[in-house]
C-alpha cells in the first residue's frame, strides 16, 4: 500500500445521489463498501464529512441568517451526515468512533489528535464531525487540520470528478486534466483546489491532496495502492 493513514475527505452534496436533498441509502451503502475494502487492506482511515446536502453556512448568510449562527447550524449537518456514516459503516462490519469539533454528549466525543490517532491504531475508522468547531471555516479547512493533527500522510479530496482541470470539466469540454501539480503550480493557476485555507495548511505542513472521483466504484482502494488516478498536489 502506497499509504499507511488517510484522512478521506467527503462532499454532503454527495451523499444525496439522485436525490434533490438528504441523503441517499445506495450512494452511502456504496461509499462504504469501497471504505471497508482499505481498511480490510489495514490502511488506518479517518473521514471528514461535509453537510452541504442539509445545511451550508454561507447559504444560511446568503438568506439572512447570522453567520456565525449559519455555520454552527452547518456543523450540525456534518453530524447527521457522520452519524449516518456510522452507521452503515458499522452495519457492513467496521468498529467506527464518531469525534466531533465539540462535544456532543452522548452521540460524540471533543475530537483531539492524539485521541483521534490513539483510536486509529486501535483499528476504528474515525469519523470526524463538527467541522473545526469553529464559525468562519470549511469542511475542507476542517479536513486539512484534521489530517495535520493525526499525521495522516495524504488527505484525499473524493469528488465526482476524476481530478483537477483547467476549468470545469462539467461546464468547459475544452478543460485539461492535471496529472500532478506542485502547490505553487495550482495557487499560480488560480486553481479551486480547496479553500485558500486548507490549501494553505496542507503547504505549510507538505501534506499531500489527491483529488479523485469517489463516484467510481474501487477507486479509493487504487488510490491507496498508489495507482496513478486523480490528481495529486504536492510540494
Amino acid at each position: 500500500m502506497k499509504y499507511n493513514r488517510i484522512l478521506l475527505k467527503l462532499s454532503g452534496e454527495a451523499l444525496m445521489g439522485s436525490l434533490p436533498y438528504g441523503i441517499d441509502p445506495n450512494t452511502l451503502s456504496a461509499y462504504c463498501q469501497d471504505i471497508v475494502s482499505v481498511v480490510d487492506r489495514g490502511i488506518q482511515t479517518a473521514i471528514v464529512m461535509g453537510g452541504g446536502n442539509i445545511f451550508r453556512g454561507m447559504q444560511g448568510a446568503a438568506q439572512g441568517f447570522d453567520r456565525q449562527q449559519g455555520d454552527y447550524m452547518g456543523m450540525l449537518a456534518t453530524v447527521i451526515n457522520s452519524m449516518a456514516l456510522q452507521a452503515e459503516l458499522e452495519k457492513q462490519g467496521l468498529k467506527a468512533k464518531l469525534l466531533s469539533g465539540f462535544a456532543i454528549d452522548p452521540i460524540a466525543e471533543k475530537t483531539s489528535g492524539r485521541k483521534a490517532m490513539d483510536y486509529l491504531e486501535q483499528g476504528f475508522v474515525v469519523i470526524i464531525a463538527g467541522g473545526t468547531g469553529n464559525p468562519f471555516f470549511t469542511t475542507d479547512s476542517a479536513a486539512a487540520l484534521r489530517a495535520v493533527e493525526i499525521h495522516a500522510d495524504v488527505l484525499l479530496k473524493g469528488t465526482r470528478v476524476d481530478g483537477i482541470y483547467s476549468a470545469d470539466p462539467e461546464k468547459d469540454p475544452t478543460a485539461v486534466k492535471y496529472d500532478s501539480l506542485t502547490f505553487d503550480e495550482a495557487y499560480n493557476k488560480n486553481l479551486k483546489v480547496m479553500d485558500m485555507t486548507a490549501f494553505t495548511l496542507c503547504k505549510e505542513n507538505d501534506l499531500p491532496i489527491l483529488v479523485f472521483d469517489m463516484n467510481q466504484s474501487g477507486n479509493l482502494e487504487k488510490v491507496v495502492s498508489g495507482k496513478k488516478i486523480g490528481t495529486l498536489v504536492h510540494s
